[in-house]
């Protein structure tokens, strides 16, 4: 019989790869949000990092699950672990491997996946290893929703998507005076995406709290609250601050935007201020003593052979100790690799626009003016932080739910036989922090994969893209029916890429990729946990030791 404190071994391993699970979701799922902001240049990946970070983070905190499915979508009853919840705390720690294992050779290799669909898989494999295939819910509940998922989510996305591009196609941007009209729209804009959003986050974000209890006339009268104010602050303060901006060339500021009315008139982007001051420069004479540019007899400067020298005595132990001059070249040297490591996963070139391999696809794609797709770049970034915030306070439960279980059973000794387990701050703060890690060190890769490898993104394409994937999340989700927010974005690209009025628009090969790792996610996923699971759960546990007679 179990006891309260047993098996702590394996909480602390669970703590190590759910940590490795929630790094994969990041560099993975929280990729997917910000891909087409950075693949359209309205942001860069340092930029996207920096906001995710903060909306990923207080997303699982301000709103993350209180309550977390231990067993993914009924696939597998908790009630079978009644009498063994240890069994339970193994099967959740293989679900978590496997889990883990398939989420970041998928992000190693630049494939989108779903981490939901990681997890259930995961599951699926731990029920098939420990109760046979008939303690399976194949049914449309279970295992056959997650099929039929991987083409509902993305026709449905692409076709709101391409709907969302095409209005926005015809009523600004091949107007003759685009600019005029992306003036005199974007309050609109302002209003449905911000209304799209806020719904989103409120109805979706917070399962488990007030706001899942709110009728849906409260939400949606809430939402509309939002939405008109970030319309009024568009018309007032946004669109004169653009016109400023775009219009009359003026060098203002982006904090300029909430007192724009009372900022002067300013010089015009690129204009030389009238008498700026010029700091003199100083000549140095071939002969002065600057010995950082000396060259020594092998053709190496000075600074380098120091550099050298240095190294070389910091292995001696006869010449240990390094001049005052040689330890700041070293120490110049070293910490700028450090830092150069530290931030190699936010200094990667992810948009792909010199590519020869894209060069046709992009060459397909249909150009409008700089000056309005400007305008878009701003609303994509709205609508990705959004996203963004609202994947902090629901997929983090993808790592943290089975790491709960585990600490549920560690901590009682029992078995939550309602299924649902209550998520700690300090846990939904360990995963959170976990998915940040993980989109600044590897997210590079689905962002390369994912943004211009697939269509060529401006800021109103990917602006319809990430509207579009989240208005069909929250409505397919609303009625019941199968998506994966992965799954929806990749749809919602290549449906814009289409309305190129081209096929050459987009490229199938990637696409074909992303398909082929959806039908891998679960088999891949399912295969490691249960193997897993049925080697510790069905491994000898005595040692038998054989004594010749």
């Amino acid at each position: 019989m179990m006891e309260i404190g047993d098996y702590t071994w394996i909480f602390a391993v669970a703590m190590v790869v759910a940590f490795c699970d929630a790094y994969g979701i990041g560099a993975n799922d929280v990729a997917n949000s910000f891909a087409t902001s950075v693949s359209s240049g309205s942001l860069t990946l340092g930029q996207a990092c920096i906001i995710a970070c903060f909306t990923e983070f207080l997303g699982a905190i301000a709103l993350g699950s209180n309550t977390a499915d231990t067993i993914k979508g009924g696939i597998l009853s908790v009630t079978r672990f009644v009498e063994m919840p240890e069994v339970l705390m193994t099967a959740m720690l293989c679900a978590l491997c496997g889990s883990a294992t398939w989420v970041i050779i998928a992000t190693k290799n630049g494939w989108p996946v779903s981490t939901t669909h990681s997890i259930v898989g995961a599951v699926l494999g731990v029920g098939i290893a420990a109760f046979g295939g008939e303690s399976i819910n194949w049914g449309w509940s279970g295992i056959s929703q997650i099929i039929a998922s991987w083409f509902i989510s993305p026709v449905i996305a692409g076709l709101v998507s391409a709907a969302i591009y095409l209005i926005t196609k015809y009523a600004i941007l091949r107007q003759v005076e685009s600019v005029k009209w992306g003036l005199r729209l974007i309050p609109v804009y302002f209003f449905f995406t911000t209304a799209i959003e806020a719904f989103y986050i409120i109805y979706k974000g917070a399962p488990g709290t007030g706001a899942s209890k709110m009728s849906i006339g409260a939400i949606i009268g809430i939402s509309f609250g939002i939405a008109s104010f970030f319309a009024a602050f568009a018309w007032f303060f946004f669109c004169p601050w653009l016109k400023r901006r775009v219009v009359d060339r003026e060098d203002v500021r982006w904090y300029h935007v909430f007192y724009i009315h009372f900022v002067p008139k300013r010089p015009r982007i690129g204009e030389d201020k009238e008498q700026q001051a010029v700091a003199p420069v100083e000549i140095e004479e071939p002969n002065s003593a600057n010995d950082d540019d000396m060259q020594t007899a092998d053709g190496k400067k000075l600074s380098e052979k120091k550099l050298d020298d240095d190294v070389s005595a910091s292995t001696n132990p006869e010449t240990a100790e390094v001049p005052p001059v040689g330890i700041k070249a070293r120490a110049r040297h070293y910490g700028k690799r450090a830092l150069d490591f530290a931030l190699q996963g936010v200094r990667k070139d992810v948009r792909n626009l010199d590519s020869s391999h894209l060069k046709n696809v992009h060459a397909a794609a249909e150009l409008y003016e700089d000056d309005v797709e400007y305008m878009f770049s701003f609303l994509q970034v709205l609508t990705a932080c959004m996203a963004s915030f609202a994947h902090g306070s629901n997929d983090v439960s993808n790592a943290v739910g089975p790491l709960s279980a585990i600490f549920g059973i560690w901590e009682t000794a029992e078995v939550d036989v309602s299924g649902k387990v209550p998520v700690p701050v300090w846990i939904l703060a360990y995963g959170g922090v976990a998915i940040d890690i993980g989109l600044a060190t590897m997210g590079y890769r689905i962002m390369r994969s994912l943004g211009n490898n697939i269509i060529y993104f401006t800021p109103s394409r990917g602006f319809s893209a990430e509207l579009g994937a989240a208005l069909t999340v929250l409505t397919c989700s609303k009625l019941g029916l199968p998506v994966s927010t992965t799954h929806c974005i990749t749809g919602a690209t290549a449906a814009i890429g289409l309305c190129n009025g081209s096929v050459k628009a987009v490229n199938w090969r990637m696409l074909s990729w992303c398909f082929f790792s959806w039908i891998l996610t679960l088999p891949f996923a399912g295969l490691t946990a249960g193997l897993l699971f049925a080697f510790a759960n069905y491994s000898p546990s005595t040692l038998m030791v054989v004594t010749p007679s």
